[in-house]
C-alpha cells in the first residue's frame, strides 16, 4: 500500500530538491550589491511619508467587525437557500425555517443596536 504512494514521495522530493538548489546556486553564484534604496520601502514609485504606526480611529474597527459579521451572515444563509427545497421535502422545512429566522433575527437586533449607538455614521 506505500507503494501507491511512490509518485508522490518522488514528486515531492524532485521539487524540495530544485527548489532548495535554486536557493543555493542563487547564493553562490549571485553577486550582492547593497544599496540604500534596496533597503527602503517601496510602495507605488513613491517613497513612504510620515509614520507607519499612526493611530487609528476605533470606527475603522467596528465598520470591519460589521462587515465581517454581515459576510459571515451571507456565508451562512446561501447554502441554506440553495438546499431549502431539499429541506421541505425531507419534512424538516419548518424547523430549518425557525432557527435561520432565530439567526436572523439576533443579527437583526445586532444590527439595532450598532445603529443606535452610531456605527453606521461615518462624519465622526
Amino acid at each position: 500500500m506505500l507503494i501507491d504512494y511512490a509518485p508522490v514521495l518522488v514528486l515531492l522530493a524532485v521539487v524540495a530538491a530544485f527548489a532548495s538548489g535554486g536557493v543555493i546556486v542563487s547564493e553562490l553564484l549571485g553577486r550582492t550589491r547593497p544599496a540604500i534604496a534596496k533597503g527602503s520601502a517601496y510602495e507605488c514609485g513613491t517613497s513612504g511619508i510620515g509614520n507607519a504606526r499612526l493611530r487609528l480611529s476605533i470606527h475603522f474597527y467596528l465598520v470591519a467587525v460589521l462587515f465581517i459579521i454581515f459576510d459571515v451572515e451571507t456565508l451562512l444563509l446561501v447554502p441554506w437557500a440553495a438546499s431549502a427545497k431539499s429541506f421541505a421535502e425531507a419534512g424538516v422545512g419548518g424547523i430549518v425555517f425557525a432557527q435561520v429566522a432565530a439567526f436572523l433575527f439576533v443579527l437583526g437586533l445586532g444590527l439595532v443596536y450598532e445603529w443606535r449607538k452610531g456605527g453606521m455614521t461615518w462624519d465622526r
